[in-house]
C-alpha cells in the first residue's frame, strides 16, 4: 500500500523550529509586559493617590496664660506634660520648660491654631498661691497681657481597621535615626534599584547556616511594597511580585519619596485593637515624647523593633528588646554614626519605655467619645477617618487630670466593682473641659458619663424649687413649707408614705432650708402644689429630657439621667438661667489649616434670672450649712460655691453637682449591677468633686443679684419680716415687691424705733 503524502520540506521544518519558539518568546514578553504594566498601574494608583486613610487628629484647647489665671505649679506641669514639653535648664528650644521656685520659663512652639498661627516664644511665668502674678517676655522682660501655648494632641479618629499613624515629613525625621534605619535595614538603599541580590544571597547563607530565619534579605523598598500592596503569604510567587513592584517603584519615584513613605507606613507596635504605624506615633506610644526629643538609645530601640514588633515588644519581652537595641547601637558605632564612647553610654541606659497604662491615659477615651458624637452631626465616618481633618476641642488637660486623679484616688480605697463618672465644664461658654467614663480613665469601654442612665435622686430638686420660685407671688425663699407625715394614694391603690432621709419631721420649715437640707416631704408637697407638669417643664428648660410618665416620686429623683445631662441642667442654673448647649468641639480645619467648620457659642434665655438667682442662693446655703457642708473641710472658706447632693434608694447611686463662677462639675458614683454602694451623695461623689475643685481653684461665685432682687431680714420661725439683730433673723433675697409685709414683734419694734437689738444699741454708742 502506497501513500500520496509528501514529506515536509527541510525549509518548512526549519521555519517551524524558529517560529514556534519565537512566538512563545513574543507571547511571554507580551504577557510579562502586560503583567508589569498592570503592576505599574497598581503602584502608581496607590503611591500617587491618597496613600493612607489619614485619621482626623484631635487637639485639646491651647493653654491661655494671663495675670490672675487660677493655676498652680502642678496644674501647669500637667498642661506641659500633655504638650510633651521637656523640662530642661534654661528652656533653650521650643517645646522645653524650666522651673525655679515660683518662676517658670516656657519656650512655646509655633502652632497653626484654627484662628491663626501662633509663633514660638520664650515667656516667664510667676505663680504665687495658685495664681499667675506675673507674665513677661523672657528675653526683654516686657509685661504680657496674654500668652498662648500650642494645642496638645490628644488622639485620632481612625478607620475601622484601626491603623493609626502620625504623619511625618522626611525633614522631620531625626538625621541620626534615618541613618541608623538605613544602616540596619538596608545598607545599600541609596544605590540599589529596588532589589539587592547581594543582600538576598547573604541572608540565604545566614539562614541556612542557622537553620532558621535569622536575617532578611528584603530591601526597604521591598518591605514597603509588602506592607503597602501585598499580603503576608510566604510563597515564591509573592516574592517575585514583590521584587518586580519594588523595581517599578524605584524607577518611578525618588529615594526621598520612598523612604518618607516607609517611615510613616512601617508597623511598629500594637495597642489593644489599634495598630501603631510609623515612627511618629510609635515614639508617642512607647516613650510619651515627640520623635525629635528622643535620645539616641530610644531611637535605636525604634529601629530595633522593626525586625519583629511582637518578638521584640519592649513591654512584654524587655530582655530581647534590650539585646536587639544594643546590637543596633553596635552597628551604628561600626558604621561611624556614633563614636564608641557615645555608643557605650547609650548601651548602659535602660529601655525607658513608659507603661502601657500611662500611654493609654493620654488618650482620654471618654472625652473622645463625646467629640465623635458632637462631630457626627456634621461629618460622615469616612470624613473623620480618612481626610486628615484637624479637630480643635475644648478639653483642658489640667482639668482632665484633676478629675481622673480624684476618681482614681477615691475608688482605690473602696471595694472592687465601684464605678464613677465625671463631667467638668465652663458654664459661661458651655465648653466641656473634662470627661471621665469610669474608674480606669485610660481604657475605652462603657462610657458612664454619657451612657449610664441612673436615677438622679435629690439632684432634681432645684428644678422643683425653680418651678415654684417662678411664681413669686406664691413662693419665696421665706415661704413656710409643711414637713409633716404625708400619705399619697397611687392609682393602683398602693399608699406611698415618703420620708426624709433622716426619718425626722420638722413641722414648718423655710423653703430655702427645705432645699438646703434636701428634705423630701416638703419638696413633694411643693411639687404637687405647683403640678408635676410644671416641674417637668422646668427640667426641660434646664436642658434635660422629660420622662415619658410622671409620678410623685419624680419630684425626689426617681427619673433617670446621664451625668452629662445633669451637667447641662446645672449649666443653666450656673449662668443665671441662660441655656448654652454643652460642646466639646471648637472648630475643624483641613490639614493645611483651612477652617471648614466652627462651633460658635449659642445661648438662649430659658428662665427669669431672678428666679434662678434665688435657687442658686439656696444651693449656696446647701454648701454652707446643708447637705454639702462637709466640702469646706477641704475647700478654702472664701470659695463661695453652690451645690447639691443626690442619693437614691438603698444608696445605689451617689451624686453631686456644683459650680463656682467659672467651673461646673458633676460626679456620679455607683455600681454597674445597681447594687448598694453604702455611700450617700455627701460621702461618695462629694469628696471627688471637692478634690477636683481644690486642685483647679475655680473663681468663687459673685452672686451679684439682678436688679429686681432685694434682700430682707425675716424671722426664721414665722417667715415674717424681721430686723438685723432680732433673735432668729435671716437675711434672704426676694423678688422685688414680694418680701413679706407682716412684721414679727421684734421687727416691728425695731422699725418703730421703740426696741433695738443689742448690736444696734452698740452701733449707736460707737457711731
Amino acid at each position: 500500500m502506497t501513500s500520496n503524502a509528501k514529506p515536509p520540506r527541510p525549509q518548512r521544518r526549519r521555519w517551524l523550529l524558529i517560529a514556534v519558539p519565537a512566538a512563545c518568546v513574543i507571547v511571554a514578553i507580551v504577557a510579562l509586559a502586560s503583567w508589569l504594566w498592570s503592576l505599574d498601574g497598581i503602584v502608581r494608583a496607590q503611591f500617587e493617590g491618597k496613600r493612607w486613610a489619614v485619621p482626623a487628629t484631635v487637639y485639646a484647647r491651647p493653654l491661655e496664660l494671663y495675670p490672675g489665671l487660677a493655676i498652680d505649679s502642678v496644674g501647669l506641669a500637667e498642661e506641659l506634660r500633655a504638650l510633651e514639653y521637656r523640662q530642661v535648664p534654661l528652656a533653650p528650644e521650643p517645646g522645653t520648660w524650666h522651673r525655679q521656685g515660683a518662676l517658670h520659663l516656657l519656650h512655646t512652639r509655633s502652632f497653626p491654631h484654627w484662628e491663626g498661627a501662633e509663633r514660638s516664644a520664650r515667656i516667664r511665668v510667676r505663680i504665687d498661691d495658685g495664681r499667675i502674678t506675673q507674665l513677661t517676655g523672657a528675653d526683654d522682660g516686657a509685661p504680657l497681657a496674654l500668652a498662648r501655648t500650642d494645642a496638645a494632641r490628644i488622639g485620632h479618629i481612625y478607620p475601622g481597621h484601626t491603623e493609626d499613624r502620625l504623619l511625618l515629613r522626611l525633614d522631620e525625621m531625626p538625621p541620626l535615626l534615618l541613618a541608623a534605619l538605613i544602616a540596619v535595614e538596608d545598607s545599600e538603599f541609596l544605590s540599589h534599584g529596588g532589589v539587592s541580590f547581594a543582600s538576598t544571597v547573604r541572608a540565604a547563607r545566614a539562614n541556612l547556616r542557622a537553620r532558621r530565619v535569622v536575617q532578611g534579605g528584603s530591601t526597604i523598598t521591598q518591605q514597603l511594597v509588602k506592607n503597602f500592596y501585598l499580603t503576608d503569604e510566604r510563597t515564591l510567587r509573592r516574592k517575585v511580585r514583590e521584587a518586580a513592584m519594588a523595581i517599578l517603584l524605584e524607577r518611578r519615584y525618588s529615594k526621598n519619596e520612598i523612604i518618607e513613605t516607609y517611615i510613616n507606613e512601617v508597623y511598629l507596635a500594637q495597642d489593644l485593637e489599634r495598630a501603631i504605624h510609623g515612627f511618629g506615633l510609635a515614639s508617642q506610644h512607647l516613650f510619651g515624647a515627640p520623635l525629635d526629643q528622643l535620645p539616641v538609645e530610644h531611637q535605636a530601640l525604634l529601629v530595633a523593633i522593626i525586625n519583629g514588633p511582637s518578638f521584640y515588644n519592649p513591654r512584654r519581652h524587655p530582655e530581647r528588646a534590650l539585646a536587639r537595641r544594643n546590637l543596633v547601637l553596635q552597628i551604628m558605632a561600626d558604621e561611624l554614626l556614633l563614636d564608641a564612647a557615645a555608643a557605650a553610654r547609650a548601651r548602659a541606659q535602660p529601655l525607658g519605655v513608659i507603661p502601657a497604662a500611662e500611654a493609654r491615659r493620654r488618650q482620654h477615651p471618654a472625652f473622645m467619645d463625646l467629640v465623635q458624637r458632637d462631630l457626627a452631626r456634621d461629618y460622615s465616618p469616612d470624613d473623620l477617618q480618612g481626610e486628615g481633618l484637624r479637630i480643635f476641642t475644648t478639653l483642658a488637660p489640667s482639668a482632665q487630670a484633676a478629675a481622673e486623679d480624684a476618681i482614681t484616688a477615691a475608688l482605690a480605697a473602696q471595694a472592687p466593682g465601684l464605678q464613677a463618672a465625671a463631667v467638668l465644664a465652663d458654664p459661661s461658654s458651655g465648653e466641656v473641659l473634662a470627661v471621665v467614663g469610669g474608674r480606669e480613665p485610660g481604657f475605652a469601654g462603657f462610657n458612664r458619663a454619657l451612657d449610664a442612665r441612673r436615677p438622679v435622686g435629690s439632684l432634681i430638686k432645684p428644678a422643683v424649687y425653680l418651678a415654684a420660685l417662678q411664681q413669686p407671688a406664691r413662693f419665696t425663699l421665706g415661704t413656710l413649707l409643711d414637713d409633716a407625715p404625708l400619705r399619697l394614694e397611687e392609682r393602683s391603690g398602693r399608699v406611698w408614705e415618703p420620708r426624709n432621709f433622716d426619718r425626722l419631721f420638722r413641722g414648718d420649715v423655710l423653703l430655702v432650708d427645705a432645699l438646703a437640707h434636701s428634705l423630701n416631704v416638703p419638696t413633694i408637697r411643693l411639687g404637687m402644689d405647683i403640678g408635676l407638669d410644671a416641674v417637668a417643664q422646668a427640667v426641660a428648660g434646664l436642658g434635660a429630657p422629660q420622662p415619658a410618665q410622671l409620678f410623685p416620686s419624680y419630684l425626689i429623683g426617681s427619673g433617670e439621667l446621664v451625668p452629662i445631662e445633669v451637667a447641662q441642667m446645672y449649666q443653666t442654673l450656673a449662668t443665671g438661667g441662660f441655656h448654652t448647649p454643652l460642646r466639646a468641639v471648637r472648630a475643624v480645619t483641613l490639614q493645611d489649616g483651612t477652617r471648614v467648620t466652627r462651633y460658635p457659642l449659642s445661648t438662649t434665655q430659658a428662665f427669669d434670672p431672678a428666679a434662678v438667682h434665688l435657687v442658686t442662693a439656696g444651693l449656696v446655703s446647701a454648701m454652707s450649712e446643708g447637705t454639702g457642708r462637709a466640702a469646706y473641710a477641704r475647700l478654702p472658706a472664701d470659695l463661695l460655691v453652690a451645690g447639691k447632693t443626690g442619693t437614691t434608694d438603698d444608696t445605689r447611686d451617689s451624686w453631686f453637682a456644683g459650680y463656682g463662677e467659672n467651673l461646673l462639675g458633676v460626679v456620679w458614683v455607683g455600681r454597674d449591677d445597681n447594687t448598694s454602694t453604702g455611700l450617700t451623695g455627701a460621702t461618695g461623689a462629694l469628696p471627688i468633686w471637692v478634690e477636683t475643685m481644690r486642685r483647679l481653684r475655680p473663681r468663687p461665685l459673685m452672686l451679684d443679684p439682678p436688679g429686681d432682687i432685694e434682700t430682707v431680714w425675716i424671722d426664721a420661725v414665722t417667715g415674717q419680716r424681721s430686723a438685723e439683730g432680732c433673735e432668729g433673723a435671716r437675711l434672704l433675697p426676694y423678688a422685688r415687691g414680694h418680701a413679706p409685709e407682716t412684721r414679727s414683734e421684734c421687727g416691728s419694734l425695731s422699725e418703730n424705733g421703740t426696741r433695738r437689738s443689742l448690736s444696734e444699741w452698740l452701733q449707736g454708742i460707737f457711731r
